[in-house]
């Protein structure tokens, strides 16, 4: 396919790295190209009404990425903050991601989300934004997730909680400072002493 629409479309595409439908509106571009220029063999199409071009570096976190443009708001958190930063061992299937307490849930198939809600500073202190395949993606710096760690011990595991404190501290993603200064925006701070203090021996 050749034609001035489809190039303004690969050029979009190559320039936000991830494109979905609505991308074109502003341009004026039916929606259907994408479909077309995927049929075409000239954008792949990596998730339900998501498009990227074949020369595009694909991230092995293209999860995040994708997660990111369904719901721009969320961040993310946890297991899969822990596995960006390469910080202990888990690998997790499903996205983690950080929502505001009364922010809509979003209701997505792929990539399948583990929304966690948090509120007031733990929910907006610790962010740091990524570019994942030109999209920005919003994650919890390594201090902050070790500390979300702790407070949802119940979700992730305390064991999970501690190899990440051990991990971040063995690695120097992270000083003790910070994450003291995260303890306490999680107020998680008694929970968190002994272990930080024992790190610190």
């Amino acid at each position: 396919m050749k034609s001035a629409t489809a190039k303004i479309v690969l050029e979009i595409a190559s320039r936000q790295g991830v494109l979905r439908p609505r991308d074109l509106d502003s341009h004026g571009i039916p929606r259907k190209y994408l479909n077309l220029l995927h049929h075409a063999g000239l954008l792949n199409r990596i998730g339900r009404g998501m498009y990227m071009s074949p020369q595009a570096n694909v991230s092995p976190h293209v999860g995040l990425m994708q997660a990111a443009k369904w719901v721009p708001h969320g961040v993310i958190c946890l297991l899969s903050a822990l596995q960006f930063h390469d910080i202990g061992t888990q690998s997790p299937f499903e996205v983690w991601m950080a929502i505001g307490r009364r922010s809509w849930r979003p209701r997505i198939k792929y990539p399948p989300l583990r929304i966690v809600r948090f509120s007031d500073a733990a929910l907006t202190e610790g962010v740091e934004e990524h570019q994942i395949g030109n999209v920005p993606v919003k994650v919890y710096c390594p201090a902050k997730t070790v500390a979300d760690c702790f407070k949802y011990r119940n979700k992730v595991g305390l064991d999970v909680a501690m190899e990440a404190l051990r991990d971040c501290l063995q690695n120097k993603k992270c000083t003790h400072e910070q994450l003291w200064q995260y303890a306490r925006v999680c107020r998680v701070t008694n929970v968190m002493r002994p272990y930080l203090v024992g790190a610190a021996l």
